[in-house]
């Protein structure tokens, strides 16, 4: 997380409302011999706002190791994209990058293994109900045998969120024509992740300092 306190004003619910939305992250926990381990997720965030439901395929050391409760991480992502000096329109700049990204920290415990069937509906009817008109896929397409195959591949797992942490580096920090100028030459010519979802939230009121 940013150390500067003009990109950490956001409200914890707002914090959540965004990984919520996103539904992908990166779930980080130590090894016993203190190396990181990182893995990639779909995850679902509970109504309450105070855990999360997400599962690893067996083989991935990380379900190995997380057998009892372990203290974790979860990363959620959001745009980024480069900051040119040039596009604040205003002297004595320097290259940045601006980003959004929120961390749910707390502790990763297995479930048992009788309560995947319910995450993978509850997991691809929140996924699925993005693609509509189509017509959710839902796991009785499956055989009875594949699904019991892919069942035994599977652990479920449950993060309970202890904190809540966001940055949404959007400029707050120059006046707002500056950052109004970046954020236009960003929607032009901005590289990155969704640099044009990024140049939105620069120019919405939401980046304004005193917005929060």
């Amino acid at each position: 997380m940013h150390p500067n306190p003009a990109f950490r004003g956001t409200a914890e619910d707002k914090n959540l409302a965004f990984a919520k939305e996103r539904g992908f992250g990166v779930l980080a926990i130590s090894a016993p011999d203190g190396a990181p381990m990182i893995s990639h997720v779909p995850f679902l965030l509970s109504e309450d706002g105070d855990s999360v439901d997400l599962h690893l395929v067996r083989s991935n050391p990380m379900a190995r190791i997380v057998r009892t409760e372990t203290p974790a991480r979860l990363v959620v992502s959001g745009p980024d994209s480069y900051v040119s000096p040039d596009w604040y329109g205003a002297a004595d700049q320097v290259p940045t990058w601006n980003y959004v990204s929120v961390h749910l920290t707390g502790q990763l415990s297995p479930l048992p293994q009788d309560d995947f069937p319910d995450l993978l509906d509850r997991l691809s009817a929140h996924f699925e109900a993005n693609l509509l008109p189509k017509q959710p896929w839902t796991r009785d397409k499956m055989s009875g045998d594949s699904f019991e195959r892919m069942l035994r591949m599977i652990v479920p797992y449950r993060l309970t969120i202890e904190d809540v942490q966001g940055t949404w580096k959007l400029g707050q920090n120059k006046p707002t024509e500056a950052r109004h100028a970046a954020a236009d030459q960003m929607a032009a010519y901005g590289f990155g992740s969704e640099a044009r979802e990024l140049a939105a939230l620069m120019q919405s009121p939401f980046a304004d300092p005193d917005t929060e």
